[in-house]
Formats: structure tokens, sequence, C-alpha cells
């Protein structure tokens, strides 16, 4: 699997960058950078200033491939799903039964990732830490049906889809997929930041993953007829 990953490269929308940044060696050096410091500071206190200083380049070179840092937070979160879906699809490949997918599926969306190094430009654990933190500022805005409309949140859509179609195998009647596969990846979001940050708003269970197992419990109780 890492061998194929390394030979692929997950496709943003272009509506999200001025230029592509894995066209270049300073593209890929502004994402780097971006997620270190967005992880390290936070979204609201990023700036391109910053970051420039960072790479040790200019912020004029970063506005050529970025318009602004919204932008920027977009490419981010896509490249994530993007990534996300290509592990989706290799953890579910070849699986017979609905439900063993179903249950690779929530595990995927709910626990920690391991950086898996296939894009060395890239740390995936920092990036699923601003993911969990920062990624509802990219369509919580006024802008989010222009950007809808232009395909920004393709991958997310097709990752719940993906979902959706292995829950309506186990029950063809379900009238809730696509609402029940967005809650859980917005909620296991919500449950990680309160474990590390406002652990009386969700529950810590030694010795077990509680997210993924309370994800797991709730759906298939959820889809039983």
């Amino acid at each position: 699997m890492k061998k194929f990953l390394s030979n692929i490269s997950i496709q943003v929308n272009p509506h999200s960058y001025l230029k592509d940044p894995e066209s270049s060696p300073l593209g890929k050096r502004i994402i780097a950078g971006s997620i270190e410091l967005i992880e390290e500071i936070g979204f609201e206190n990023f700036t391109f200033q910053k970051l420039a200083k960072t790479i040790k380049s200019t912020e004029a070179s970063v506005y050529r491939y970025f318009e602004s840092k919204h932008k920027l937070l977009q490419y981010l979160t896509i490249w994530y799903w993007g990534w996300l879906e290509y592990h989706f699809i290799f953890k579910t490949a070849n699986i017979d039964s609905p439900e063993e997918k179903l249950k690779r599926a929530i595990i995927l969306l709910t626990k920690p990732i391991d950086e898996d190094h296939s894009f060395a430009h890239i740390n995936e654990v920092k990036l699923q830490n601003i993911i969990i933190s920062e990624s509802p500022k990219v369509f919580l805005t006024k802008e989010v049906d222009q950007e809808n409309k232009a395909g920004v949140y393709t991958g997310y859509k097709m990752l719940v889809g993906r979902v959706s179609d292995i829950i309506l195998e186990i029950n063809p009647n379900y009238k809730y997929p696509h609402m029940l596969v967005s809650t859980i990846i917005e909620g296991a979001h919500n449950q990680r930041f309160f474990a590390d940050h406002l652990p009386g708003l969700t529950d810590i269970v030694k010795g077990e993953d509680a997210v993924t197992e309370f994800y797991k419990a709730m759906v298939f109780h959820a889809i039983k007829d």
C-alpha cells in the first residue's frame, strides 16, 4: 500500500490555489511549513508573514501560491479528505462483508492516524490535528455555496458517499446514511478535541479508545432493522 501511495498524487480542486504547490520545491515547503506552524500556533495567529519567516522565503512568494490563509487552510483540508479516501479504498478492498467494511470505515474516520511517510512534505499526524481543530472554518463561511458549486467539497462528499453506500448495503431502508456519516466525522473531531481540552464534555474510558467504540456502537445500533 505504501509503495502504491508513494506513486500517486492527491488531487486538490484548483479553486483553492493560484499555483499548484505540488509543482515546485517552494510550494511543498509552503505546505510543510504551514502544517507545522498552524499546528503549533493555531489558525488565528497564523500569517503568511510568519510562514515566510519559518520557511526562509518571502511573503510575496507565498501569495503567488495562495491568495489568502483561508484558501491555504482550504487546500490542506481538501488534501486531507483525498488522502483519507485513498486509505478508505485500500482498507475496505477485497472485503466481502459490508459489516466488516463499515467497522473499518468507522475506525479510519474516528481514530488518530499514523504518519505514513508516503508524502515527505506532509506530516499527516499534525495535519489531522489541524483538521480536528480548524477544518470547520473552511466551510462555515458566507462563500460556502459558491465554493460548493466550484466543486471544492467534492472530496469530502465522495468520502461520505462511499461510507453511506456501505450502510445501505447493510440496511437498504435506512433513511439517513449521509447524515449519519457526516455526524461520525464531525462528531469524532469534537470528541477528540474535548478529550484533549474539555474532558468534562466527553467520556474517557481506561483501556479503550472510547471515541471509536462509541461511534461503532452508535452506528450499528442506528442502522439496525
